[in-house]
């Protein structure tokens, strides 16, 4: 039997070696998240559509409420240093088989939201509905975590921050409105929701993108209708309301230096940022006689005006409306928080108000 050369038992053993060597190094991820954390590597705002988009900042930010055929679904989270450290859902559907559903649940979708940072988890088996939901209000609250940080990220207005207005309800379906914002403009405005099935298909498609270009223009919500898509127009111009508003609400703090111009406002008007006046719109509060919406002004850290630009109508919904929306609204600037009584006779419109209202606060940071 024939032996092998020495030298090319060497040869061919460091050529097994290096091949070992390069093939570990294949199998190293490209990028290793922890390392990417530990320098401070974090997701600029504008990743915020995204469906696995991450929180940003720090504090606690309350997502849309997400209506189910079985109960509205809404989740809030706690975020530090960019990170999600805890949700819960503090709406739910209840009663009947529903409790015994949201038991099991809820606490997995929590758990799920915290291991993966993002709205791109896995429904629980058995509770379609409800993953669907928390999924949707999840994304809603990563959305205002991301917006509110904007501010604080880098050159401040520079940079482009995604935020996602409130769900609005049609007779045709829903309508939201996502734009994204930056060096304190409207740069891109989209329909995540529009009405679908049908005629609506074709109304929708003819629609949205006139409705889209029309916000970009205006660079407010006060847009023409569409000729032929009332409805949806009236929704858009709703939910894109909410998302200018919210954009408005995060960004109260870098108004001043900036946009304010170099006069008397300057750096004054900075140092005293709480006092600049911001309006903020609570998400709609769904009662059985009809929605109830709350829009606040902020100025100094204090709620100086409270609206309700939503209430039950109708019937004897008008009347007890026009009784109890006003002392409300009063109650609400008294006491600057959602801690206020229910009005007499109006047991369902002051719940839905006093929920909205508390959306509205979490979004302006009280």
């Amino acid at each position: 039997m024939r032996k092998s050369h020495p030298i090319r038992r060497v040869v061919l053993a460091g050529a097994a070696t290096v091949s070992g060597i390069v093939l570990l190094l294949s199998l190293k991820p490209a990028s290793d998240p922890g390392s990417a954390q530990a320098a401070g590597v974090g997701v600029p705002p504008a990743a915020s559509a995204q469906g696995g988009a991450q929180a940003a900042g720090t504090g606690t930010v309350t997502g849309d409420a997400a209506q189910t055929q079985y109960g509205a679904v809404q989740v809030r989270l706690t975020v530090s240093n960019g990170k999600i450290t805890q949700a819960e859902a503090v709406q739910a559907p209840k009663g009947g088989q529903s409790d015994q559903i949201t038991a099991n649940a809820v606490p997995k979708l929590n758990q799920a939201a915290v291991a993966a940072q993002s709205a791109d988890i896995d429904a629980v088996s058995g509770a379609t509905y409800t993953s669907a939901a928390y999924k949707k209000s999840l994304q809603s609250a990563i959305d205002k975590a991301n917006a509110s940080a904007g501010s604080a990220q880098g050159s401040g207005a520079a940079q482009a921050a995604t935020v996602t207005g409130s769900v609005s309800q049609t007779q045709y379906g829903a309508v939201q409105v996502r734009i994204t914002v930056s060096g304190g403009k409207i740069t891109k405005a989209e329909a995540v929701q529009a009405p679908k099935g049908g005629q609506s298909d074709r109304i929708t498609a003819n629609a949205v993108p006139k409705l889209n270009q029309a916000a970009v223009a205006a660079q407010s919500a006060d847009i023409d209708a569409v000729s032929g898509a009332t409805y949806t127009s009236a929704g858009y111009k709703e939910s894109l309301q909410s998302a200018i508003d919210k954009a408005n609400a995060s960004a109260g703090s870098s108004q001043g230096s900036g946009s304010q111009g170099s006069g008397s406002q300057g750096s004054g008007s900075q140092g005293s940022g709480a006092a600049q006046a911001r309006t903020v719109t609570g998400s709609v509060s769904q009662t059985q006689y009809g929605p109830v919406q709350v829009r606040i002004t902020v100025s100094g850290g204090k709620i100086t005006k409270a609206e309700a630009v939503q209430a039950p109508k109708g019937g004897q919904s008008d009347r007890i409306t026009a009784n109890a929306v006003p002392k409300l609204n009063q109650a609400a600037v008294a006491a600057g928080t959602a801690d206020i009584d229910a009005v007499s006779g109006a047991t369902y419109t002051s719940a839905g108000y006093k929920e909205s209202l508390q959306s509205a606060l979490d979004q302006a940071g009280g």
